[in-house]
């Protein structure tokens, strides 16, 4: 614990040379308190470490107000979703990423859609949609054991991981439910920004609440199919959902709702099936059943499309493009002209 004041921040480390910092501030502060606080812990820490050359790298506008001071030697504004479109976003939040486009000297998007949404707006907006750790969802293909909580369910089921929010058509979860009472349907994370009242109950669906990382594969490898059944409304206009290579990589056939970052290039590819409407999502699932239960050789071939488009990304080879990126863009001290004193 690092303590300054009534205010303090909890270190620490999670892996080799990485660093956690989490700012702990008093209750009852307003808006300009809590800025004020997090600023000055900020600059306790930097010069308790004697930190003297740093990147910033911005997942949100909305730490602008406490850092805009700072003078790095290069800025990222890392934008992995089109946040004013969330439920609940501050009514701030456009009018700091106009100032953080401004200010960055790269912009990195989570998808190709986001890309094209922010390219006018920086002139260099960089490109890296969702990887995978094809390693450890490959696991998923083996014969792993079933999660407790898993094991009375019966086949066939559905499954799908992740946060369940507005992005998710619970509508269409509710209608797939009644549809085909045979169908189990597993959904795996926590329920954030919706009433869980509001969700959809029936003796086929299975809430099965949050899990760790390293859970995943042995629930994805007793599943039959993978769903992604994102709603088509603005906060997901421009996602490009981390699920749709672990799934793959998972070796499970997957059925998606027509996101543009999954239409293009997974369902151009047939890698995965796109379907809209309770009516084509039932049929497209039908099919991933039949998919699943086929002959070895078609399964085979899909696996190997399936295989050869994964090969072409990894976590490692994204760090490598974005480090490359950033060393082109690191400036000498003091060159920044938004940096205050």
């Amino acid at each position: 614990m690092f303590d300054a004041g009534p205010a303090r921040l909890q270190v620490s480390s999670r892996a080799d040379k990485v660093m956690v910092v989490v700012p702990w501030l008093p209750a009852g502060l307003d808006a300009a308190e809590e800025v004020a606080e997090q600023r000055r812990l900020l600059d306790e820490l930097i010069r308790a470490w004697e930190i003297s050359r740093y990147a910033l790298w911005y997942y949100t506008p909305m730490a602008l107000p406490f850092t805009r001071h700072l003078d790095p030697a290069v800025t990222v504004f890392d934008c992995m979703d089109e946040l004013s479109a969330f439920a609940f976003a501050p009514p701030a939040l456009l009018d700091l990423e106009t100032e953080l486009l401004d200010r960055a000297d790269l912009v990195f998007t989570g998808g190709q859609s986001l890309y094209e949404a922010k390219r006018q707006r920086h002139p260099r907006v960089h490109p890296f949609p969702s990887s995978v750790d094809v390693a450890h969802f490959a696991q998923a293909r083996a014969n792993l054991g079933e999660p407790d909580d898993q094991a009375e369910i019966p086949h066939p089921r559905l499954g799908f991981f992740g946060v369940i929010d507005e992005r998710m058509d619970v509508e269409l979860i509710g209608e797939l439910a009644v549809r085909r009472s045979d169908w189990q349907i597993v959904l795996l994370g926590p329920v954030v920004k919706i009433d869980e009242a509001s969700l959809p109950k029936a003796p086929n669906l299975h809430y099965l609440g949050p899990k760790r990382y390293a859970e995943l594969p042995s629930y994805v490898a007793n599943w039959d199919v993978a769903l992604m059944p994102f709603a088509i409304n603005a906060s997901t206009r421009y996602i490009s959902p981390t699920k749709t290579p672990e799934y793959l990589a998972a070796g499970k056939p997957v059925v998606s709702t027509p996101i543009h970052d999954v239409v293009r290039p997974y369902g151009e590819r047939g890698l995965v099936r796109i379907a809209g409407g309770a009516d084509g999502f039932v049929a497209a699932v039908e099919a991933a059943l039949a998919q699943h239960a086929g002959n070895d050789e078609t399964r085979a071939v899909w696996l190997r499309a399936v295989d050869e488009h994964l090969a072409q990304t990894s976590w490692d080879r994204t760090w490598a493009e974005m480090e490359a990126l950033i060393a082109g863009a690191i400036r000498p001290r003091r060159s920044r002209q938004h940096a205050r004193v």
